[in-house]
């Protein structure tokens, strides 16, 4: 498999609930499996598969899945939730099935799950440089947020300005008491 069958594989790799996985649909085409056998040896190894290598999503996050990815969701698409499945239930899931193709396509899958953690190791240096142009560029909009501030104070008092103050009573006409 080359670097390209790799960055395929990548693309089909989401991050939900915190966890890196793959969709039951996407590791069955890969492992050369029908999806429903695939499910079918996941369910009947349920023992193999605990909360941290598989789990089906919910309705909201298929449905927040299907506008990213554009999947159907009329008939003729999927009819009930899919199952995902992390790097170590991918290559669980190829030890249940027991094919050729599914061990060795399971190596890529793990690979490209590796690849992406370096990836995600990079992170932390590149969200400290943001950090600080953030920072950055946060200071000089409080200095420019002032001037504009200022200004608008200044138009303000133009466009209504306060209201003159009140006339001094007129003097009474005649003889006081």
């Amino acid at each position: 498999m080359a670097e390209t069958d790799l960055a395929l594989i990548e693309q089909r790799i989401y991050t939900i609930r915190g966890a890196r996985v793959i969709l039951d649909s996407d590791l069955a085409a890969l492992y050369g499996v029908p999806t429903k056998r695939l499910n079918e040896q996941y369910r009947r190894n349920r023992k193999r598969f605990p909360e941290d290598f598989a789990f089906q999503l919910t309705a909201e996050e298929v449905r927040s899945l299907r506008s990213q990815i554009a999947t159907s969701s009329s008939h003729g698409g999927r009819r009930y939730r899919p199952y995902v499945f992390t790097e170590y239930g991918a290559l669980q899931a190829a030890n249940i099935l027991n094919s050729a193709r599914a061990v060795q396509m399971s190596i890529f899958v793990v690979r490209a799950f590796a690849k992406m953690r370096e990836t995600l190791r990079a992170a932390p240096a590149l969200a400290k440089k943001l950090a600080a142009l953030e920072k950055k560029l946060t200071s000089r909009l409080n200095v420019h947020e002032a001037a504009i501030v200022e200004v608008l104070q200044e138009l303000m008092q133009i466009l209504n300005p306060p209201p003159p103050p009140p006339e001094p009573p007129k003097p009474r006409i005649g003889f006081g008491p």
